[in-house]
């Protein structure tokens, strides 16, 4: 998506189509199309943010304390909102987790994002980010769970979905 300037008004479309069959939840990246996917979606809801929980997702190299929020801005002016439903970090980089969940945390002090989490992480690298949450805890309530995301895309019938914990 975003990739083509010959599909990009069939590609809008679909995205409005899309939201007209009940459609509430886009997911996206800054990687997509080098921001073109961003775009794209940004005047595909434009007038209708309300009616979308809107994913984007920061590239492992900008996920640095300073890096993350200008990231976000990016994504943020492209997409044509003031926020992000859920902002993820895109896959585990050399940026201490620690650092991009500060990021994280001051967005959402912000009202910059949501909610925050990570998306394909493996176990080993869930764990290591729970840990920031909670040292040396077994358990524990917390508002902001980081989300583990998943997905299998076109053209493989495997299952597409976002869940919490």
């Amino acid at each position: 998506m975003g990739e083509s300037a010959a599909r990009r008004q069939a590609e809008i479309e679909a995205l409005r189509l899309g939201l007209d069959l009940g459609m509430t939840l886009i997911d996206t990246a800054e990687m997509y199309g080098e921001g073109a996917a961003e775009e794209l979606i940004g005047e595909a809801i434009a007038g209708r943010r309300s009616e979308v929980f809107l994913v984007s997702k920061v590239y492992p190299h900008n996920a640095t304390l300073r890096g993350t929020p200008r990231a976000c801005e990016r994504s943020l002016r492209r997409l044509k909102t003031d926020y992000l439903d859920l902002y993820l970090l895109h896959w585990r980089g050399a940026v201490p987790c620690a650092e991009t969940l500060a990021a994280f945390q001051s967005l959402k002090q912000a009202g910059t994002i949501l909610d925050y989490g990570v998306s394909n992480f493996d176990v080993d690298e869930m764990k290591e980010w729970r840990g920031i949450f909670f040292p040396g805890a077994a358990r524990a309530a917390y508002r902001s769970w980081p989300i583990r995301q998943s997905s299998t895309h076109p053209p493989s019938n495997g299952p597409c979905w976002n869940s919490p914990r």
